[in-house]
């Protein structure tokens, strides 16, 4: 935007216009969401609270774990209150700065994220290939710096976003087709090259997304390797159950994640806006209300746990009365 000057004068504020084409439908969209949200806040919070409080839990495994299930919560909470509002209130304008700090969190929650997927699976591969050297590789102290490392990558790689985008002009319409500041989302509002935010866009999903999935791959390609050469069947049938939540859970996470990549970057023209915001919401939702169920199924240690902890509650409820 540009004064009477021509000078360029930052945007005060910007209209997050929701799902385009799909206006008269919010209400009715926003009930879908909100219960996921609710689910994800009641699954997550209680995955955390049983893991912490449970000593059977007191494993790399779990602790991995609660990582992601604190990274989920907090994923979430940075844009569906702000999406709700638009839905409920029509609630739509967002001051620049608070845009520019929202999406920073989202992108490096979202990193943070891929990141733990990753130690998730590296634990994997070190509790099937070395099993007798497991307690000692992942000490507490290596969870804690592996998990910090996580973090701050994440959070780090993604500060120069609102810097490159505070720099830019912006001279057309301050709408943001979408329920939450993207960071593609709001430099195409731009009016000059935005080719530094796409190079530097390119680096992080290199420096997080395929490094983290090249891991993955290799960490699954030799868990395979070792199941395939056990002898006995039980033991193959074993170790692989230990990695189906996992799985699941890359998958929740990095195909959403993928469509809304490639979406944004190659398929502007052809997808919907419409089909690519509802993705681009139900990729920083899915996870946070499906994981906590998909490790509560799949995991026995968690069902368990589950069913000690609703055991003592009726326990301690009945010796009340």
């Amino acid at each position: 935007m540009f004064n009477s000057n021509n000078s360029y004068v930052a945007p005060q504020s910007f209209i997050l216009n929701g799902i385009p084409g799909l206006e008269r439908f919010h209400v009715w969209i926003s009930l879908p969401l909100f219960t996921m949200y609710i689910m994800s806040l009641v699954g997550n919070l209680g995955l955390v609270y049983l893991i912490y409080h449970e000593e059977a839990l007191h494993r790399p495994m779990y602790c991995f774990l609660a990582m992601l299930s604190l990274t989920d919560l907090l994923t979430c909470t940075t844009t569906l209150p702000n999406a709700l509002c638009i839905f409920w209130f029509d609630l739509k304008k967002i001051n620049f700065n608070a845009c520019l700090v929202q999406m920073f969190f989202v992108h490096g929650f979202t990193g943070v994220e891929s990141g733990v997927l990753m130690l998730m699976a590296l634990d994997r591969y070190v509790a099937i290939c070395y099993p007798l050297r497991y307690a000692t590789i992942l000490t507490n102290p290596i969870i804690a710096k592996a998990g910090l490392a996580t973090f701050l990558r994440g959070m780090l790689l993604m500060i120069p976003f609102p810097f490159l985008v505070k720099r830019l002009p912006f001279c057309q319409d301050n709408i943001i087709s979408h329920t939450y500041c993207d960071h593609m989302s709001v430099v195409k509002l731009c009016c000059a090259s935005i080719k530094v935010n796409v190079i530097y866009g390119m680096i992080v999903v290199l420096l997080i997304g395929v490094f983290d999935i090249s891991c993955i791959s290799v960490s699954y390609t030799m868990i395979l390797q070792a199941v395939v050469s056990l002898s006995s069947s039980a033991a193959r049938q074993k170790a692989f159950s230990t990695c189906t939540a996992h799985i699941s859970a890359i998958i929740i996470t990095y195909v959403p994640a993928l469509f809304t990549f490639f979406t944004h970057r190659f398929g502007g023209h052809t997808i919907p806006p419409s089909l690519h915001i509802i993705v681009a919401n139900l990729y920083l939702l899915l996870p946070p209300t499906l994981n906590p169920i998909v490790y509560g199924v799949k995991t026995k240690q968690i069902r368990e746990s589950v069913i000690k902890f609703f055991q003592g509650q009726k326990i301690g409820s009945s010796q009340d009365n």
